[in-house]
């Protein structure tokens, strides 16, 4: 089993170790292969649960896995846009996408709802985070929150208008940890860590995808400071899960032994302090005011 934390001042208790849910969304997963990984990661206590509707095919099959197990699983999804006949990043779109994502779902009400890396010209405008204050008022969601980097995360923590942020933090996406993570920490904010694997750009797969090819410039940056060789998986993994303020570190996939193998990684607890405190010193010298990554 892995370990429990409380998620900031909220009142829930999240696992160190949550699913992301993209790889359920794609439409070349077996809807047999959704029931085994969700099943794997229920036994082993990871019942925080990401989702997003532009996750494909994931909303539905979560509400269709998790019929009757509503009350064991933390469901988090994003807003913000893809309602159709609504513009993107209005109260309109908010109202509706909660509906829908309810809909999708199979449940009356979701843990945790964020507005899905928006910039900050739309938190800044009232409507969109009035829609969310006005949907939990109404009991739709349980806690508002925000997933993003930055400025307009700074922004977020600091409005005072929700509970949970998700951000980047891993070995190579520090930035935060020292800045808005640790705002978070003190306002009694929950903190979702993406990204805790750096896209496991140690593998050195040629993606094309932008933020995956930053963490690969970064990497190869820095890997001569990080001095004898490094089981990343594990390393990366334990690294973001116990970060100072962090209550939860998100993998997202598809496949079962990658699965267990996160499981084992963070049920070993935190890293030995003197290897957390090199990833940090690496960073802290070399980064060159390297923000965090969307």
């Amino acid at each position: 089993m892995v370990p429990v934390s409380p998620l900031g001042d909220t009142g829930i208790y999240v696992p160190r170790l949550g699913l992301g849910c993209q790889p359920l969304g794609l439409p070349e997963m077996h809807e047999d292969d959704v029931g085994r990984l969700l099943d794997t990661a229920l036994d082993a206590g990871v019942n925080l649960l990401d989702t997003a509707p532009a996750y494909g095919l994931s909303e539905e099959r979560l509400g269709r896995h998790l019929a009757g197990r509503r009350g064991d699983v933390i469901l988090v999804t994003k807003l913000g846009y893809g309602v159709p006949g609504c513009p993107d990043w209005t109260g309109e779109c908010i109202r509706r996408g909660v509906d829908l994502a309810l809909e999708r779902l199979q449940t009356d009400y979701l843990d945790i709802a964020l507005l899905h890396s928006c910039g900050l010209e739309t938190l800044e405008q009232s409507e969109v985070v009035e829609a969310l204050e006005k949907a939990r008022a109404q009991g739709k969601l349980r806690l508002a929150g925000y997933s993003g980097e930055n400025n307009a995360l700074e922004f977020a923590i600091a409005s005072g208008a929700f509970q949970v942020i998700e951000t980047s933090v891993n070995f190579l996406d520090q930035a935060g940890m020292d800045g808005a993570v640790k705002q978070a920490g003190l306002a009694g904010l929950g903190v979702l860590a993406k990204r805790p694997l750096a896209n496991a750009v140690w593998r050195h797969r040629v993606t094309g995808d932008e933020a995956v090819e930053e963490y690969r410039r970064r990497y190869e940056e820095l890997r001569p400071c990080f001095g004898e060789p490094v089981n990343w998986p594990d390393t990366a993994l334990r690294f973001a899960a116990f970060a100072p303020n962090v209550h939860c570190a998100l993998i997202g996939t598809g496949n079962v032994e990658h699965l267990r193998s996160a499981i084992a990684a963070v049920a070993k607890g935190p890293l030995p302090y003197d290897l957390a405190q090199n990833l940090r010193e690496v960073w802290r010298r070399n980064s060159d005011g390297w923000g965090g990554v969307i």
